[in-house]
């Protein structure tokens, strides 16, 4: 659901967000920006419908064993 927000920007900001973004995106340009800051993701989640698939989590493993394989033989 979306929400209706009204917000006051300085006159030179509004004319820049028109210009660069679009008059009709500056909504969504805006909420892409604000996002990351406010909303969380639910990580407990996200990492338990990871690791039911069973493809990645066998490239995880395919990975981290070469990957472990490679460090052991660095030097210095």
């Amino acid at each position: 659901m979306q929400k209706k927000l009204t917000i006051t920007i300085d006159e030179e900001v509004y004319v820049g967000l028109r210009k660069t973004i679009g008059p009709r995106k500056i909504s969504k340009f805006v909420e892409d920006l604000v996002r990351p800051h406010v909303v969380r993701p639910n990580l407990e989640f996200a990492y338990a419908q990871m690791a039911r698939d069973k493809k990645r989590e066998e490239d995880a493993l395919e990975w981290a064993e070469v990957t472990f394989k490679d460090v052991a033989h660095e030097t210095g």
